[in-house]
């Protein structure tokens, strides 16, 4: 929770005053109009015990207050990433373990909003932690109270929310693979939905995908005990007819790679597998908060690759949605499957203008861009450059790769129309993408591999362990604005 001040209170457990090295040196904290803080602060100084050096805490007291100092270093080398870096590394070290409230500022007489969203950003997604199964006290992370020194805008209230539901999504990709089934992330949905006038559902279950054709989703799930489900949320913001935007997340609820079984220090973490679908999820609830007046399709494609007697095999050809078929040359490539359904239905069922979607898609995304840039592949350039550009305004960071029709040979099959897997080394993160295309038509679609983004299992950036909700504030801030 997060309240806003017009001016520093001093009041609070905690102060926490985000300092560069010329603010220090030139005494910006006389601004403060505190000379006791003046005076600690000189004596600090004067000692050479505090520089302000980017990632440099100090903690003072002064009239029984605690403040804590936090150095951003050099002002030129200050940017909103490593704003929200300072941020969490002073709310998660031990001076604010044990506090239930904290007040926050910056030095600087005037704010811009992006700098203040940077700071919520930096409480809110910084400080979040997932210790839901830690049963001792001393190591779960008591709630606090935040007050930032800012003035009350809508447009921090609005961060505020889409925060809310990048953490929503967190706790969804965090959460044992077992709870998170695609029958608990139905209930999840229809719980956010509940009350909301401007929503209706499509709901496919095993005997409605099975009716319809989407043969694609049902191979996938065939070794799995739980049901798949194809969930489509309409929500109608606008009095026009016809869709503006489809956001399609993929949903394997755990990924054991099927027959091609994943091996150990890979399969461990394969409950992430659904972040797109909880992406979705997360992206939904920002809508019902922020209320854009567009017409919008969001859709999970849920189930999960597991392994059974009935387990889908290498060599199998199944006909999907479109009516396409495919050989399937691994069944660990099974993303691909799943969306192919989904993007094929909703493409032909509800044409929507756009399509978005979203997947922890390819190992091979990773390498090619590592853990802090989603990879962005699409069939639409203006779709792309504007993808891109709010990427750089979200900081939900997103790369292009290319997309060129010399790949379709990569997925030639003898017994089918397209093999779900190139044969062929390299180029897996593009290949994939081009294998969903196949099923989207001229559509303007937009592809976000978030293999890299998703999940780390240590901290980086300003992340702790665990899930990242990459892609939310991305896809959010489209909606919002594009």
């Amino acid at each position: 929770m997060i309240s806003f001040n017009g001016s520093p209170k001093f009041d609070k457990d905690t102060t926490i005053i985000f300092i560069t090295e010329e603010q220090l040196k030139s005494g910006a904290i006389n601004e403060l109009k505190w000379p006791s803080l003046t005076d600690e602060v000189r004596g600090l100084t004067g000692a050479k015990q505090f520089f302000a050096k980017k990632g440099e805490v100090f903690p003072l007291s002064c009239e029984k207050q605690i403040i804590l100092l936090s150095g951003l270093g050099k002002e030129s080398e200050v940017t909103n990433t490593s704003l929200r870096v300072a941020v969490r590394e002073a709310l998660v070290s031990n001076y604010c373990k044990t506090v239930s409230s904290i007040e926050l500022l910056t030095l600087q007489h005037q704010q811009d909003d992006q700098s203040v969203i940077a700071l919520i950003e930096g409480v809110l997604i910084g400080a979040y932690v997932w210790d839901k199964y830690k049963t001792k006290e001393a190591d779960r992370i008591a709630k606090k109270d935040y007050f930032l020194v800012a003035p009350d805008k809508k447009i921090y209230r609005d961060a505020m929310s889409v925060c809310e539901g990048v953490n929503f999504t967190r706790d969804l990709v965090n959460d044992n693979a077992d709870l998170v089934t695609s029958a608990f992330i139905e209930k999840t949905v229809k719980d956010l939905c509940q009350g909301q006038k401007n929503i209706s559902f499509e709901i496919l279950g095993s005997d409605e995908l099975k009716s319809k054709g989407l043969n694609l989703i049902m191979a996938v799930n065939k070794g799995s005990d739980k049901e798949p489900r194809l969930i489509i949320v309409r929500y109608d913001g606008s009095t026009k007819k016809g869709y503006d935007l489809a956001v399609v997340g993929k949903g394997i609820t755990f990924d054991a790679g099927g027959l091609n079984l994943k091996p150990t220090g890979h399969i461990e973490t394969m409950r992430t597998d659904m972040a797109g679908t909880a992406a979705v999820t997360g992206v939904l609830k920002n809508c019902l908060a922020l209320k854009p007046k567009k017409n919008i399709l969001f859709v999970m494609a849920i189930a999960e690759n597991a392994i059974g007697s009935c387990s889908y095999k290498p060599g199998d050809v199944y006909q999907g949605y479109s009516g396409a078929t495919v050989e399937i040359a691994n069944t660990d490539a099974e993303g691909r499957l799943i969306l192919a359904d989904a993007l094929a239905y909703v493409n032909t069922n509800y044409k929507p203008k756009v399509i978005i979607d979203i997947a922890t898609l390819t190992g091979a995304c990773v390498i090619a861009l590592g853990n802090d840039y989603t990879g962005l592949l699409s069939n639409n350039q203006e779709l792309s450059k504007t993808l891109v550009e709010i990427a750089g305004k979200t900081d939900d960071r997103a790369w292009p790769l290319p997309l060129y029709t010399e790949l379709r040979g990569r997925l030639d099959s003898t017994v089918a129309d397209l093999k779900n897997i190139s044969s062929q080394k390299g180029g897996g993160a593009i290949v994939g993408a081009y294998f969903l295309q196949q099923f989207i038509d001229q559509t303007p679609w937009a592809h976000l591999d978030i293999a890299g983004t998703a999940f780390s299992e240590r901290s980086r950036m300003y992340f702790g362990p665990g899930a990242t909700g990459a892609g939310v504030r991305l896809i959010t801030e489209f909606i919002v604005t594009a």
